[in-house]
């Protein structure tokens, strides 16, 4: 059984089962079934639903969240939406297609706008209706990988894993549009929308980012994209949208566009303090605190405390690791991700803030080679 927790996210949670998996800062997937001595009965998953929204409740002040508890991810999801904000709603097994087939076909991850127009134009508005389409009708419709995806879905086929403690890359989000575009002042408009919904998701995760990137399809089914590396992370939407902006316009719009995506990579959490470096913080006494509210003095009024060097998202240099950038701060250390725009995600280390190996650095190059 995988349970959906959605608008209180308990992190106790994660001490009591072994697989969890956070989607944001307010909702994840629990998978009941690799905790030890879980009840997994619809009676015991129930009264643990309770307990858990009880505890929720007991920790925030009263603030309510919605459970959802199935046999898949896809029907503690849905289950977890069907009587939001405080609802708790567990699908037996046998009854997922009950639940399922009644509900619009908006409901199934990955029935956006467009897909949504198409499947209606033919007669399907539920996901019963998508049921009772082939395969071959799907693929037809909306292509090999989506299709094959939407026909399992319809049928509550989902084997989808609860995978534990997988970091968050990036933040994105893309359209799919009806007929290619061309209009570079339609294709803005766009930008600025998908910009406006990352950045509401970065401030939501409490991160920023450093790499804009631009994802773009064209009329003859080619993809591409394009990334812009900024001096500093960044969460604003208009920043965001003005970098995509200048990207579009390196790549060009000739023949048409069918496909538009904005996101956001190179993520860091703002934050004083190592709160994402484990074990390392530790001490909440009064030093912490006068740390967390003193003022910022300038360098050439007075000799700045040695983690006061260091910013989320300066460049920096190590003599031994490289290049990288300073994702936080705090308590005399300062945690560095060594890699840059142009290399795979690379790795995380927590320094001493007065390591004589580090050094601030120039922004890296994220041009393309060639």
């Amino acid at each position: 059984m995988i349970g959906a927790l959605a608008g209180g996210f308990d992190r106790s949670v994660q001490r009591h089962a072994l697989n969890t998996r956070q989607l944001s800062i307010d909702e994840a997937y629990v998978d009941l079934a690799a905790a030890d001595g879980v009840d997994l009965s619809v009676d015991g998953v129930t009264a643990l639903g309770h307990q858990l929204k009880d505890r929720i409740a007991a920790a925030t002040g009263g603030v309510t969240g919605s459970i959802g508890i199935g046999s898949s991810k896809l029907m503690a999801k849905i289950g977890s939406d069907l009587q939001k904000p405080d609802g708790l709603v567990v699908v037996a097994p046998g009854r997922e297609l009950e639940v399922l087939h009644p509900l619009p076909v908006t409901r199934l991850g990955g029935v956006g706008p467009a897909t949504a127009e198409r499947l209606h134009q033919v007669g399907v508005k539920t996901v019963g209706d998508l049921a009772g389409r082939s395969l071959s009708d799907l693929v037809a419709l909306v292509g090999r990988a989506h299709g094959a995806g939407l026909h399992a879905l319809a049928r509550a086929d989902d084997d989808r894993a609860v995978v534990p403690d997988r970091d968050v890359k990036s933040v994105s989000h893309e359209e799919t549009f009806e007929r290619d575009l061309t209009d570079v002042h339609v294709l803005g408009r766009e930008i600025d929308s998908m910009a406006a919904r990352v950045g509401e998701r970065l401030r939501k995760g409490a991160i920023s980012g450093r790499t804009v990137t631009l994802k773009l399809r064209r009329y003859d089914f080619t993809t591409l994209t394009r990334s812009q590396t900024l001096p500093q992370p960044t969460d604003d939407p208009r920043l965001i949208a003005a970098t995509a902006r200048r990207l579009l316009t390196e790549a060009g719009t000739a023949g048409g566009l069918r496909l538009l995506g904005v996101g956001v990579s190179g993520l860091s959490v703002y934050a004083q303090g190592d709160l994402f470096a484990d074990g390392l913080l530790t001490d909440d006494g009064p030093d912490a605190e006068a740390a967390a509210t003193e003022p910022e003095v300038a360098p050439e009024a007075v000799e700045l405390p040695v983690e006061k060097r260091w910013w989320p998202g300066q460049d920096v240099r190590h003599e031994e690791l490289g290049a990288g950038w300073v994702w936080g701060r705090g308590l005399g250390r300062v945690t560095v991700r060594f890699e840059g725009p142009l290399t795979p995600p690379g790795p995380v280390r927590t320094l001493s803030a007065d390591d004589p190996a580090l050094s601030a650095a120039d922004p890296p190059d994220w041009r393309t080679p060639g």
